[in-house]
């Protein structure tokens, strides 16, 4: 039976009947309705015995055997096929709860992120703004105190510089819940400003020419973020190097740095948040670290979403 092939789902085939009723069926081309014994003839074969692949109570498919040599198969052909299609319904209600988990933890990622994004909008749009306009009025504010009430112009000074030092708090606060220049720039000025920003000297390769799905970008954005901090805090690396790519269907990442290695995701660190937030994209995670060689990330994320509804007979 080629991939692709089409088979009734009503009248007296093999497949129509196991639908149907829901029970194996067997199917003779000596003793079949004339539409069925052609095709099973057309098939090279003699006999068929099927048995229904029945996932979660409904009939999803069905296993079929057939008989290329004369005569009809075994009378205990209807139990072992049924036996292999349990095995195959076992498969397949394991594989739709993984991708119905995983299906679930990207619905949570993908709303724990546009949370993020409008809290970003709402301080920069809010409170940010507020606290640089209560500091332009309390400058104009300086100005016009006469000479003569020198500590009051101190004072109002003074709070003005720590309200200017609380927008920068809040701004870089900012930044962390969700960088603002990556919903407007895209992932490659959003690296770039990582990289200027990380004390340790970051050698920067990005070949992205277009814009990926937001939920790709977040994704590679903090896993860049992620990898950067552990290396300025804990790597005692003198130097890190970053590569990003489009390959194919997949965006590919490569963190390298040149400290003490030792990385251990087992540990407790930021790598299993950092492996987690990827493989619910669908994506893979490898870490090297070796003691005394350096620690080096391998990812690849998916850049275009990938849609299967083929079902097998």
């Amino acid at each position: 039976m080629p991939v692709g092939s089409r088979w009734s789902l009503e009248g007296d085939n093999i497949v129509g009947v196991i639908v149907t009723s829901g029970r194996p069926a067997r199917m003779d081309a000596d003793n079949s309705p004339r539409w069925a014994a052609a095709r099973i003839r057309e098939l090279g074969l003699h006999s068929a015995v099927g048995a229904p692949i029945v996932v979660e109570g409904s009939v999803w498919g069905a296993a079929v055997v057939g008989n290329a040599e004369p005569g009809p198969l075994p009378p205990d052909t209807e139990a072992r096929v049924a036996d292999f299609a349990d095995l195959v319904a076992t498969a397949i209600a394991n594989a739709e709860s993984r991708a119905e988990l995983t299906a679930s933890r990207a619905r949570i990622v993908a709303a724990a992120d546009d949370a993020r994004r409008r809290l970003e909008r709402d301080l920069h749009d809010g409170a940010q703004q507020r606290l640089v306009s209560l500091a332009l009025e309390l400058r104009s504010l300086q100005d016009s105190v006469p000479s003569e009430l020198d500590a009051l112009s101190g004072q109002i000074a003074r709070v003005a510089s720590g309200l200017t030092a609380a927008t920068e708090n809040l701004q870089e606060l900012s930044r962390g819940i969700h960088p603002a220049i990556l919903s407007k720039g895209g992932l490659v000025p959003a690296l770039k400003t990582l990289a200027r920003r990380c004390p340790v000297p970051v050698d920067l390769d990005i070949a992205v020419e277009r814009r990926l799905p937001d939920s790709v970008e977040i994704g590679a954005y903090y896993a860049v973020t992620e990898a950067l901090t552990n290396a300025a805090k804990y790597a005692q690396a003198s130097e890190i190097s970053v590569r990003a790519a489009v390959k194919g269907d997949s965006l590919c990442l490569s963190i390298r740095d040149n400290g003490i290695g030792g990385a251990d995701s087992r540990k407790g660190s930021g790598l299993i948040g950092l492996k987690d937030r990827i493989e619910v994209l669908g994506g893979h995670v490898l870490v090297t670290s070796p003691t005394g060689i350096g620690t080096s990330l391998y990812i690849t994320i998916p850049v275009e979403e990938v849609h299967d509804s083929t079902r097998l007979l």
